[in-house]
């Protein structure tokens, strides 16, 4: 029998430690997600089910998805009994002290086919928060500074930031000490150079794809937050895409709503980029 436990690192979702159901983790690298119950579950197993043999998705796309494992009933974590959960790779399992992200993208987070009373409540959480108005929003985020002082703002916090809260954030979040008023952003370069990189690959796809319309997805952005690092190393800075409950079929069709939110969010990584002075000056001339 697997061990599992509630992992530490979620920022953003249902979270089991909160005593409903939620994602639980093994000692192997594998996060187990639960199935929601209606046609998300099945939407989302389906599309994790086809991803990876799907021609249509270029191999170096294929490296911003979640491995995929299959899928298992196991004890659910709010102690209700069995219940289905995908299994997929534990993203921050190994990292020593990850710092995270969770950044929902898109000016609009309901797909077109959803029932009346759920855009109601996806547009009156859109029109409250930034995502409207910046085409993403800060879902949650944890980092741990010096002396292992954890900084989780409190979602409620993070959902309505305006353009200047949402650089601060940004630059609190590759600080050595998120909690202080003054940043040093001392991780700056070491991960959000690599981070762009990644999210102007993802744009060049974006720009051309029309298979999936990505509604209510995250970009997650994962580094190591490791002083000892040396200071040359990229702090191992990954980008992935999670959350595909709500994926639907493109029709033909370029996914505007991504790429608008992913482009914005390109643009305040290299704003942040480019007050580093010399680090933001090789910052790519691509634009949106």
């Amino acid at each position: 029998m697997v061990k599992l436990k509630i992992p530490e690192h979620q920022v953003a979702g249902h979270q089991a430690k909160t005593g409903i159901l939620g994602p639980l983790i093994d000692d192997s690298g594998k996060f187990y997600k639960p199935l929601q119950g209606d046609e998300r579950g099945s939407n989302e197993l389906a599309f994790y089910t086809s991803l990876y043999s799907d021609p249509r998705i270029p191999s170096n796309i294929l490296k911003f998805f979640p491995s995929f494992h299959g899928s298992e009933t196991i004890d659910a974590s709010d102690g209700s009994g069995l219940h289905p959960h995908l299994i997929l790779e534990d993203i921050v399992s190994n990292y020593t002290n990850a710092a995270v992200v969770d950044i929902k993208i898109g000016s609009r987070t309901w797909q077109p086919q959803s029932s009346e009373d759920y855009i109601r409540k996806c547009l009156q959480k859109d029109r409250e928060s930034s995502t409207i108005k910046l085409g993403f929003r800060i879902s949650g985020l944890r980092s741990v500074g010096p002396s292992n002082k954890l900084w989780q703002p409190h979602r409620k916090l993070l959902m309505d930031l305006s353009a200047d809260d949402v650089m601060l954030v940004l630059r609190k979040f590759v600080s050595s000490d998120g909690d202080v008023d003054e940043p040093d952003v001392v991780f700056g370069s070491r991960v959000f150079v690599p981070v762009l990189e990644e999210l102007l690959e993802l744009k060049k796809w974006f720009e051309v794809q029309t298979i999936f319309h990505f509604y209510s997805c995250s970009v997650l952005v994962v580094y190591e937050k490791d002083e000892k690092e040396n200071e040359k190393k990229s702090a191992r800075a990954v980008v992935k895409l999670i959350d595909f409950a709500h994926v639907v079929d493109a029709k033909g069709a370029i996914d505007h709503n991504f790429l608008g939110g992913l482009c914005s969010l390109i643009k305040f990584v290299k704003d942040v980029l480019a007050g580093l002075g010399d680090a933001g000056n090789n910052v790519s001339k691509d634009e949106c």
